[in-house]
């Protein structure tokens, strides 16, 4: 089934032109040309959501549980023409987008059996102590409610699961806020079709047209402009460590500022700790080649950095080069990425005291494994190689000893992810790391590869800066619903007027 563009944007139930417009850059098929949308249209947007804020904020949790399975059961029967576009648009072999398509629509139902049960609202209650001395204590209850409008940024990555119906729409509608996405650029037409399976459940449900707004523009201005808008609450956002400062910067220099949860990304640093290495160096280079080449290297958990006893790292070197040697060039989400990612391997290779394992040519919109290594010291000594390089490439750090490779660990900036490969005997080495490792990263794996975050109650897809910008928080899993709600204590309040879920 083929899918044609329209080319508009999503306001308040209408679909509506723009003046500007730009054109799409797919992997494969003609280009299509979008609308850009302007100033007006992101106040339009806005104030909208801020009218559906009125009776969404306020609507019980089982209409809002069915508003998100209905969403998944609308991209559903969207299903082929999301595939094929979306494949059309990022170069994305079929069967990552159906995984990616299940994630999404596993999530939306998750969501919606979470908020169902009542397990986002952390219900308190203190009762009335009217006759305690020496002062009385009032009724008491607090309960988490909907912040309101929340501007969420489409990912480059993840086409689906972290863009327009994505994990921050998903969580935002499940708390009761309105949303206006602002749709990636790279895969403009993929968007679009998402935001018609929403637009079809905000009718199915009877909701407000503006629950669910979609703008469509390249360039900073138009993200800028709805960051600024005084009728959004908060702002969701994946993608690159300079554009989410940048956001982040303007979310706290409002007049009134806003949280802004931002994941940037890392570098997500694996310690292969030496009796690990001895047993099964090679199964874990393997393992190491195929989780740093899946998707191309273009998940935000690629495992770019290995730290290793020095004494080890030949073998495992030429283990990691064997395996990646055999995985040919595949194609990368935009040719700007694949030009970056080029970059950033020569950035690399330039830094002294690295030596190149591996580099395969490549050009245009493709990207090939790169391998580097490089000792502790002169990785402690040039800080830019702890930069994340978006792709399929690898750096091994060499640590002549324990006590190094734990320096490694506490000189780390913020992580998604840190993973530990370990025998029992690696134990206390372990015990000294974890300590330092639990504070950098949002989560700990041992005997894994960190990409495939599973969407769960219990994962925690984020961390200190620069990881991301709210290390208190999730983007992934049900406590991301959490990120859209504060929390309200009422204080003898009568039972009529409190909200429904309290009563």
């Amino acid at each position: 089934m083929t899918y044609t563009p329209h080319g508009r944007h999503l306001i308040a139930g209408d679909w509506l032109s723009s003046a500007a417009s730009f054109t799409s850059d797919p992997a494969t098929g003609p280009a299509q040309i979008f609308g850009a949308a302007g100033a007006d249209l992101v106040e339009s947007a806005c104030r909208a959501a801020e009218t559906a804020f009125e009776s969404y904020g306020q609507t019980p949790v089982a209409i809002r549980a069915a508003f998100l399975e209905a969403i998944a059961e609308e991209i559903e029967a969207r299903a082929e023409a999301i595939t094929e576009i979306g494949t059309r648009e990022t170069g994305l072999p079929v069967a990552r987008l159906q995984g990616e398509r299940g994630r999404t629509t596993g999530q939306l139902r998750l969501f919606a059996e979470h908020i169902r049960a009542g397990g986002h609202l952390d219900l308190r209650h203190d009762p009335a102590l009217p006759d305690r001395a020496p002062l009385p204590r009032p009724d008491l209850r607090l309960i988490q409610r909907p912040i309101g409008p929340v501007a969420v940024f489409g990912a480059s990555n993840f086409p689906l699961a972290f863009s327009t119906a994505g994990g921050d729409t998903a969580a935002a509608l499940a708390a009761g806020c309105p949303v206006v996405v602002k749709g990636h650029p790279a895969h403009p037409g993929t968007g679009e079709i998402m935001a018609e399976a929403i637009h079809a459940a905000v009718l199915r449900c009877g909701l407000p047209g503006g629950t669910f707004s979609f703008l469509q523009g390249p360039g900073a201005d138009l993200g800028a402009s709805l960051v600024c808008h005084p009728a959004i609450r908060a702002v969701g956002f994946t993608g690159s460590l300079a554009a989410g400062r940048a956001l982040f910067d303007l979310c706290a220099a409002r007049p009134e500022p806003i949280p802004f949860f931002g994941e940037l990304g890392a570098i997500n640093p694996m310690f292969l700790l030496p009796a690990a290495i001895s047993a099964r160096g090679a199964a874990i280079a393997s393992g190491w080649a195929g989780s740093l080449t899946m998707g191309v290297g273009q998940f935000c958990t690629n495992p770019g950095l290995v730290v290793i006893r020095a004494d080890q790292a030949e073998a495992f070197t030429a283990a990691a080069r064997k395996a990646l040697s055999e995985i040919a060039p595949q194609t990368m989400l935009t040719a700007p990425m694949a030009a970056a990612f080029r970059a950033g391997c020569d950035r690399v290779a330039l830094t002294p005291g690295v030596t190149e394992a591996l580099r395969i040519p490549c050009a245009d919109r493709q990207a090939a494994p790169a391998l580097f290594r490089v000792s502790a010291g002169d990785w402690q000594t040039h800080p830019g190689l702890s930069h994340e390089v978006f792709g399929p490439m690898g750096l091994i750090v060499e640590a002549e000893t324990e006590a190094e490779m734990v320096q490694i660990a506490q000189t780390l900036a913020g992580q998604l992810t840190a993973t530990l490969h370990l025998e029992d005997a690696d134990l206390p080495l372990a015990r000294r790391l974890l300590p330092v490792l639990e504070r950098k990263a949002g989560r700990v794996l041992v005997n894994g590869f960190p990409t495939g975050v599973e969407v769960a109650d219990a994962m925690v897809h984020g961390g200190p800066y620069p990881a991301s910008t709210n290390f208190g928080a999730t983007s992934v899993g049900t406590l991301s619903i959490r990120r859209f709600l504060r929390p309200v204590c009422y204080q003898n309040l009568p039972e009529g007027l409190l909200p429904e879920d309290l009563r």
